[in-house]
């Protein structure tokens, strides 16, 4: 038999049972043992074929309590927008100069919102902005007219999400510091997400598997019934 290491042994309640999710985030934050404060994060497998049209999960959820992270918000935006934009708190905005120094390589930014008018310009940054999941999107918020209140939401704990391609969606949802019932009304609120975004193809059972773990601790299964999913 292998040797436990000592990460290992100092687990504490490491089960292959499924929890109550309360049970795991409390095991989750006992197991978070780095000397950082780690994140919490949540994985859900659904029941989904993404490479259906008809099957793709995608949107965004403001979590009640926050995500504990300090978002870096680029706003392509023009005068009256941008002042909003700048005032609202967006690290970087602007229009053909953010586009110039993004195209150079300047990647200093979490989030990315646009006005619509400036969409044709954000639009050849695609092959840059695509690949790291960052390209405006008016299904998601992040291409309005209200670039202010965006730009709240982003710094105030909008999570965006987005099924993969195995049907699997991650997502950092709080910090391990935060309470348990910070932590818990941050699950509730994007497993709700995920149901009401629930595609019309989906078949079956649509949440399949819930686990929870810190960013460097072990996986914890949680039973998707103590969520109503």
């Amino acid at each position: 038999m292998a040797k436990q290491t000592k990460a290992q042994k100092a687990r504490t309640g490491v089960s292959q049972d499924l929890l109550p999710f309360s049970d795991a985030i409390k095991l989750a934050k006992e197991n978070a043992k780095a000397k950082f404060d780690e994140s919490l994060e949540i994985s859900v497998n659904l029941g989904v074929d993404p490479r259906h049209a008809d099957q793709q999960v995608r949107g965004v959820v403001n979590l009640p309590s926050g995500t504990g992270r300090d978002v870096r918000v680029a706003v392509f935006a023009k005068d009256a927008k941008a002042a909003e934009a700048t005032a609202a708190g967006a690290e970087h905005v602007g229009a053909e100069d953010l586009y110039e120094k993004i195209a150079g390589g300047f990647m200093e930014f979490d989030r990315v919102i646009a006005s619509p008018d400036m969409m044709a310009l954000v639009g050849r940054l695609g092959k840059v902005l695509g690949p790291r999941g960052l390209m405006p999107n008016p299904k998601v918020g992040t291409v309005t007219p209200n670039v202010a209140q965006a730009v709240k939401d982003a710094k105030g704990g909008a999570v965006e999400f987005r099924v993969e391609k195995a049907g699997i969606v991650h997502a950092g949802i709080g910090k391990v510091s935060f309470t348990q019932d910070a932590l818990e009304a941050n699950v509730k609120a994007i497993v709700d997400a995920l149901v009401r975004s629930k595609p019309s193809g989906a078949k079956g059972t649509y949440v399949k598997r819930i686990s929870l773990s810190s960013t460097m601790g072990p996986g914890f299964k949680v039973d998707p019934s103590s969520l109503g999913a």
